[in-house]
C-alpha cells in the first residue's frame, strides 16, 4: 500500500473519531440536570425548639450559613433558613406551636424542592478542635432521604469553628451532592415514591373480595388496576394483600401533571377519591410525608 493512500486512510480514521467524540460530547452536556430549590436547617433532638438552638448556639448559626454559601457556590438555588423563621415569627405563625409542628410549618412554607438537615458537632481536645457535619437530604413533598453524608474538617488548632465548618463541608459536599443528584435525576425519569395503605374500618361490612363495579371485579382487583393506570409510567409494588387491608408499598407519581403543574400525594389522594365515589363507596384519607392512609367506611 502507498504511504498516500495510507495517509488518506489515517486522515479518514481521524475524521470519523473527532466527529464521533464530538457527538459523544453533545449527548452527555444535552443530558438534563435537576437544579432543585434548596433549604439546610439544623437538626434537632426530640422536643427541642429551632428558634431556641439557634438564637443559644452561634457555631450552629455559622455552620448553617457556611453550608449554605457551599450550595450557593455550586450554582444551586438556596433558601434562606433564618429569613423563613423571621418571617414566620413576626406574623406570629409559630406562635406556642410545638417543635415539630413548626419544623413542619418551616419547611412545607419555604418553598424549597429539597430540605437539608445539617447536624453539627464540635469535638474538642487538647491535640486540636475538629467539627463533625452530618448532612442528610429530603426531598419536601414526601420526605424520602435523597442523600446522607458525614463531613469531618480534621483536627486544628483553632477556635475558629466557621473555618473548621467550611473544611469539614467542603470535604464532603461533592459526595454529598453527587449522590443527591442522582436520586433526583432517578426521581425526574421514574417518578416519586409513595406509599399507599387501603384498608376496611373495623364498623364496614365491606371487605376486598366484595364485587364492584359493572365488571363485578373483586375490590382488590378493582384497585389494582386503578392503580396501575394511575402510576407514573405503570410503575407500583404491591406489598401485600388481605380481605381488610392492602398496602402499596411502592407506587411512583410524576412530578408535574399534563399540564405541567406541580402534582404530589394530596392530588393523587384526590383521584383515589373520585375512583371510590364511582363505585359508591365512602372513604376518609390522611396523609403524611410519603405515606396515604385510606378508610373504607
Amino acid at each position: 500500500m502507498s504511504l498516500k493512500r495510507i495517509a488518506i486512510i489515517l486522515l479518514g480514521l481521524c475524521a470519523f473519531c473527532c466527529t464521533w467524540a464530538q457527538s459523544i460530547e453533545s449527548q452527555v452536556t444535552s443530558l438534563p440536570t435537576a437544579r432543585p430549590k434548596i433549604m439546610v436547617i439544623p437538626y434537632t433532638m426530640q422536643g427541642e425548639d429551632i428558634r431556641t438552638v439557634l438564637e443559644n448556639d452561634v457555631n450552629k448559626r455559622i455552620a448553617l450559613t457556611k453550608i449554605k454559601e457551599a450550595f450557593d457556590q455550586r450554582g444551586y438555588t438556596t433558601v434562606d433558613f433564618f429569613a423563613k423563621v423571621k418571617a414566620l415569627s413576626k406574623a406570629t405563625a409559630l406562635g406556642n406551636t410545638q417543635q415539630q409542628d413548626v419544623k413542619t410549618m418551616i419547611i412545607q412554607q419555604s418553598d424549597a424542592d429539597v430540605y437539608v438537615e445539617a447536624e453539627i458537632n464540635l469535638l474538642e481536645s487538647p491535640s486540636g478542635n475538629a467539627m463533625k457535619v452530618i448532612l442528610s437530604g429530603y426531598e419536601t413533598s414526601t420526605a424520602n432521604s435523597l442523600a446522607n453524608a458525614v463531613c469531618e474538617s480534621g483536627k486544628f488548632y483553632t477556635d475558629d469553628y466557621g473555618k473548621l465548618t467550611s473544611r469539614a463541608v467542603e470535604a464532603g459536599m461533592d459526595k454529598f451532592l453527587n449522590t443527591m443528584q442522582e436520586k433526583l435525576m432517578d426521581i425526574a425519569e421514574n417518578g416519586q415514591s409513595i406509599a399507599v395503605t387501603v384498608g376496611i374500618d373495623e364498623a364496614s361490612s365491606r371487605s376486598m373480595s366484595q364485587e364492584v363495579g359493572a365488571d363485578g371485579l373483586a375490590l382488590s382487583d378493582a384497585l389494582e388496576m386503578w392503580v396501575e393506570e394511575n402510576a407514573y409510567k405503570g410503575n407500583y409494588h404491591i406489598q401485600g394483600t388481605t380481605d381488610k387491608q392492602m398496602l402499596f408499598d411502592d407506587i411512583r407519581i410524576p412530578l408535574k401533571d399534563e399540564n405541567g403543574r406541580t402534582y404530589n400525594i394530596n392530588k393523587f389522594g384526590l383521584k383515589l377519591l373520585t375512583f371510590f365515589r364511582n363505585l359508591g363507596i365512602k372513604i376518609e384519607r390522611t396523609t403524611s410525608n410519603n405515606m396515604l392512609i385510606v378508610t373504607i367506611k
